[in-house]
């Protein structure tokens, strides 16, 4: 049987009243809104990420296919040159003059086409590289948001770390000196009854369960020693005598 004086199992209810407020503000670290917000934002970022990943590679692709188009215009206009240059000077036969007309002529239909093909992609690329504009614009609007909510969530966590140092003291202190068989007991029915050890005795009703004690168990808690440590029947948690005890 344990054994502590009055004022010892009294001052285990402040104990408990700071375990309490430890347990809330550790509840409140791990569910505060603004940790959602961080996550929902670093989810949306992530994302927006491999968006512009994408929009950046397929204007590389276009990029590369724009090269390839100039390139080909380029060709034909300086084979067009060529021969058109050497039919101004009007060397060869007849036959080859000719035949350099006729190539002339498949070369500008030929010319057509190509920059056709080339304007349509500068078409494409022009798009895409709007659409990488857009996915950057977004993801830096959604880093800034990140930054701001991080600091939001900094700022709460520092003023939930600053109370709880105190809530640390302040247990720290009220458990100083307190006899060890009574912490021990409180600390091993704390951690099977959901971080209740101890709870007072009010009006003849268990604060801890708030169910109230039947006569057969307040006669036996009044003719119990002061210093005698009491169990709830009901829940197990250690049953602290006040002057509103109702016994």
């Amino acid at each position: 049987m344990v054994t502590a004086a009055p004022a010892d199992q009294w001052r285990l209810l402040d104990v408990q009243a700071n375990d309490t407020r430890l347990g809330q503000l550790a509840h409140r670290r791990r569910t505060l809104p603004e940790r959602v917000e961080v996550d929902r934002l670093e989810r949306q970022l992530a994302a927006v990420g491999d968006e512009l990943v994408r929009a950046q590679t397929a204007a590389g692709d276009i990029a590369r296919e724009l090269n390839k188009a100039e390139a080909d215009v380029e060709q034909v206009r300086q084979r067009a040159a060529r021969d058109r240059s050497r039919l101004d000077a009007g060397v060869g036969t007849a036959k080859d003059l000719q035949a350099l007309q006729h190539e002339l002529t498949s070369l500008a239909a030929r010319q057509s086409v190509l920059e056709d093909l080339e304007l349509e992609v500068m078409e494409r690329q022009e798009a895409a590289e709007a659409q990488v504009a857009d996915v950057q614009a977004r993801r830096e609007s959604l880093a800034r948001d990140l930054e701001a909510a991080r600091a939001r969530l900094d700022e709460l966590v520092a003023g939930i770390d600053a109370e709880e140092a105190k809530v640390h003291d302040a247990r720290d202190s009220a458990a100083a000196d307190l006899p060890t068989d009574l912490i021990a007991l409180y600390d091993k029915v704390r951690e099977h009854t959901g971080g209740v050890g101890a709870a007072r005795l009010f009006q003849r009703r268990c604060e801890g369960c708030r169910l109230e004690l039947p006569p057969t168990d307040l006669n036996r808690i009044r003719t119990a020693a002061p210093d005698e440590v009491i169990r709830c029947e009901e829940c197990g948690r250690i049953l602290v005598r006040t002057a509103d005890s109702g016994l």
